[in-house]
């Protein structure tokens, strides 16, 4: 079993990467955008960084043209092998209309980042393309030690060793063993997504997701909207990675978030695993999208492998 999407070339020393904003503002962030430039240079490779990246138009980097127009730039740039996005916040979701992938379908290449940027993943999965959902420029802290395990996993990824992952035990894992497509990424985002060209066909795939910053009551409400809009009618598996900062309503949920999901999903007999160090911590681990994944989930633990 073969992925049919399109797996851009994996990169070696001396190959370039843009970095680009595609999303929100870069206030006081040139640190880790230096950091970036540095870290990629210590890797053998060249950075270029958009010319918009510190823009400013009121939440954004930029007006929706400036930022479109870096990151087509580097789509349309053949000397550049992957894009990294420098954050994510909100903004991704209005440059998507505005793209055009006829360079790129020629000169296929990686697009890295995670939150906001699950935009243009959806985007890129359904034009046919994996991508990477992995660490951004501003997700390097100034003690690179904090973050080591998210940079090791994004190197490996970015130079065709991506990691197998064994994810912690979990009393809530529904157990069971698949194979599929990975996709997803940020709940709000593939939310944000349905109804429209960018939503994902999740037919026979397994779906990641993360989240940051919502009440449960929020979660479920999306789950619920998902799930009448029959987006895991034939999903294979869910791999559930960070659920970060839950915010506390007034009226409490009365349960885990755990427990929500599985609640919200009972319906469904397909294999979900939590645990998985993905999303808004600092073990933010890289995740191929599109490519084949085998799931096996125990109580004990789970095992996510690229065939």
């Amino acid at each position: 079993m073969t992925s049919k999407l399109i797996q851009p070339p994996y990169l070696k020393a001396g190959d370039t990467v843009a970095i680009v904003a595609p999303s929100g503002i870069l206030k006081n962030r040139e640190r880790e955008v230096q950091q970036a430039v540095d870290l990629l240079k210590s890797w053998g490779l060249h950075a270029v960084v958009g010319k918009h990246v510190f823009s400013k138009s009121n939440h954004f980097a930029g007006t929706d043209e400036e930022r479109c127009e870096d990151l087509q730039n580097a789509m349309d740039d053949p000397k550049i092998s992957a894009i990294w996005c420098a954050r994510g916040g909100y903004g991704t979701v209005r440059v998507l209309d505005k793209l055009n992938y006829t360079a790129f379908k020629k000169n296929p290449k990686w697009i890295i980042g995670y939150s906001d940027i699950t935009a243009l993943h959806n985007q890129l999965h359904n034009e046919g393309f994996q991508s990477l959902h992995a660490l951004m420029c501003v997700s390097l802290t100034k003690d690179l030690n904090d973050v080591k395990t998210a940079i090791s996993t994004f190197k490996s990824a970015l130079f065709g060793h991506p990691e197998n992952y064994t994810l912690e035990a979990s009393q809530y894992n529904r157990e069971g063993e698949t194979t599929g497509e990975l996709i997803g990424g940020n709940l709000t985002m593939l939310h944000t997504m349905l109804g429209s060209d960018t939503s994902l066909d999740t037919s026979g795939k397994i779906l990641f997701i993360e989240e940051i910053g919502e009440y449960k009551y929020h979660i479920d409400r999306m789950l619920q909207s998902m799930k009448r809009a029959g987006y895991f009618d034939n999903l294979n598996g869910l791999v559930v990675g960070d659920m970060s900062r839950m915010r506390k309503n007034t009226t409490l949920w009365g349960s885990s978030v755990e427990q929500l999901i599985l609640d919200a999903l009972a319906d469904y007999d397909f294999p979900i695993t939590f645990n998985m160090p993905a999303g808004h911590e600092k073990d933010n681990r890289a995740l191929v999208l599109g490519k084949i994944v085998d799931l096996k989930v125990e109580k004990s633990g789970s095992k996510l492998s690229y065939q």
